[in-house]
Formats: structure tokens, sequence, C-alpha cells
């Protein structure tokens, strides 16, 4: 008797959360654009390689007082994204990046263990976060709320992320974990972080929102239970953002110093509705993991630490180009990289 009211008890909480998934999802309409989109798609690669020339035209050149100079950072890192573009092994990058020099837009192509070497550089780590920031202010007046999450990768072709990711951090060694923000209309990725595996999400969240809200008007930020602390929500709130977080099971309303901590946690308890119809959004983080992964690998191909986060990052821009593309297209989406970064200056790299 005892276990058969256990069984019907958890077949109406699935059935509840069915219904409010059902309800809030009752009048959701996902049209696509399909003119814009068709012209999107087939002018992709050539709109991908004129951004990018674009973009990487502000990388400040590497300054040197001694030494023997090293090969052009900003060809270093276009063949870098071409790779990630590609997808493909260093080899078979190798005849686009041909190409690209027939084009003007680098003065050599590397060999193609010379171009796996690119992506351990350092200063590649310093440059593209800087980039990543730049490509998605296009969008400043389109994007208001975001959303936070994060995700892994591995080294081998058949490593889930999803198999290891409440496991022991014994389990998550050699993986790297990337941290990142999103707006919630068009999956532009406006700051990242990369750490190891086995670090936890919280402490992200005060990094990646504070480089989000100096440069867009933050007005809600929705992120899953792991960022659920006093400490996040009162940050959120200092910015001019509403968080929609979920509480945990054993959370209780007592403030300790942070009214923001009860407001929410009235409208999470009172008003569950109102508050599932804003953090829902928060699927769109996913939503851009699933297209980086899908569209660019899934797992790094490069094997130190360094080479992997220069990797993981490359992926990320990559990401952002595309979508700019489809916005271009879709709402006449002006880009002028040069005038962004006369506003963000680029810094030094030595």
């Amino acid at each position: 008797m005892e276990k058969d009211l256990k069984i019907s008890n958890a077949n109406d909480s699935i059935s509840q959360k069915e219904w409010l998934y059902r309800k809030l999802t009752k009048n959701a309409k996902h049209t696509q654009e399909w003119k814009e989109y068709n012209e999107a798609q087939t002018k992709e690669k050539l709109v991908f390689y004129k951004l990018l020339d674009e973009l990487l035209n502000i990388v400040p050149p590497r300054v040197y007082t001694f030494g023997r100079p090293r090969k052009s950072l900003r060809d270093m890192i276009f063949c870098c994204m071409i790779k990630i573009y590609s997808n493909t092994s260093s080899r078979r990058t190798i005849s686009d990046l041909e190409l690209a020099k027939e084009a003007g837009y680098i003065s050599e192509v590397p060999h193609f263990n010379t171009l796996l070497n690119y992506f351990d550089d350092s200063a590649i780590n310093i440059v593209i976060p800087y980039l990543i920031s730049i490509s998605a202010l296009p969008l400043k007046n389109v994007e208001e709320r975001f959303a936070i999450d994060s995700t892994g990768f591995g080294k081998f072709r058949f490593d889930r992320w999803l198999n290891v990711r409440t496991q022991a951090d014994t389990k998550k060694r050699g993986w790297r974990k990337c941290h990142a923000i999103c707006g919630v209309k068009t999956n532009i990725i406006t700051s990242v972080e990369i750490t190891e595996g086995k670090a936890n999400d919280s402490p992200m969240f005060s990094p990646l929102l504070k480089d989000t809200a100096n440069l867009f008007n933050v007005k809600e930020i929705s992120a899953d239970k792991a960022y659920s602390s006093r400490d996040n929500l009162e940050l959120a709130k200092s910015l001019g953002a509403l968080p929609y977080i979920p509480f945990k099971k054993n959370a209780k309303r007592n403030t300790k110093g942070s009214p923001t901590w009860a407001m929410m946690f009235d409208v999470f308890t009172k008003n569950y509705f109102e508050f599932a119809q804003h953090y829902h959004k928060r699927s769109n983080i996913e939503t851009c993991f699933a297209m980086i992964k899908r569209k660019f690998g899934d797992f790094c191909r490069c094997k130190s630490e360094r080479s992997m986060d220069n990797e993981i990052l490359c992926k990320v821009l990559t990401h952002n180009l595309v979508v700019l593309i489809h916005e271009i297209f879709e709402l006449k989406l002006e880009v002028d990289f040069n005038g962004i970064a006369t506003e963000h200056l680029a810094q030094k790299v030595i």
C-alpha cells in the first residue's frame, strides 16, 4: 500500500511538471523567416571569412624587445578559426587556408603541424575573450535578458559530458569546463570563462555577469540551482537585473542580509508559474552549447590544457560570428567592428 502511494505521488509530480510545461509553451510559436534563413545559410561561409577578417583587423600587433619575432598573431588566430569552422583535421584545413591566402586574408599558409602549435600560444588566451565580447556588441540593442550555465569538453571522440557531469571529481580529470553567458533572443555569447572540469559553477556567476553588465543593459538573468546563493542574487540586483534562479529543497526565506533572496523566494513559492515563465529562458544557454558542439565538435582535438582552452574559446567565437551572420540577414544588422573597438580599445599583447 505504501509503495503504491509513493508511485502515485511520483506520477502526480510528473504529470504536474508536464502540465506546467505545456502551459508555458501552449501559445509558443517557433516560426522561421525562411527567406532570410536560406540566404544566411547559402552565404554563410563567404560572410564568415569577411567578418573574421574585419574582426581580426583590430587585433594589436605583438611587441618585441628581443628574440626572434613570431608569426603574425592576427594570421595565427585566423588559421585557428578556419580550422574550427571547418571542423576537420589540420591536414584537411590546409586547402581552406590556401584559398584564404589567395583571397588576401592571410600572408602565408602554415604547415599542418604548425597550425596545431598555434593553439598553444599564450597570447590567444588573452585576445580571444576580448574578441568574443566585441563580436557580441553589435547585438547590444537587441539583448536585455541573459542565461548562464556551463558544459564540458573532453579529449576523445566519444567523450560525453552528460556521462561525467554528476560523477566524482576523479572522473573529470582531463576535462575542461566552459562557463558562458548568452542572450536569450539570438543565443549570442557575451562572456566566457574556462576552468578545469571539476570547478564549481557558482563562483563563475560574478565574473560572467559583471563582464556582460559592463557592455549590455541586463534586465534579467536566468540560471539553474547550482548558482543559487544570496551573494549571486544580490549581485544581480545591484547590477539592475532580476535573478530567476530556483531555490534548493532545503532553502529558507531567511534574508541573512539579502532582501533580494526573500523577494525572489516569495515569487518562487507563491507564484511559481510567473517564476517559471522567466526561468524557462535558461534553456537558451543549453541551445548555445548544443549549437557549438553540433557544428564545431563536442570534444577537443588538442591535448594540452592551454591549447584545449584556446580551442574552446575559438569554438565560442566561431559560434558568435555564425549567429551574427544570421542576424545580419534577418534583422538587417550593420556590423562595424572598427567602430566598436574604438570604444573598447584592445589591450597590447606581448
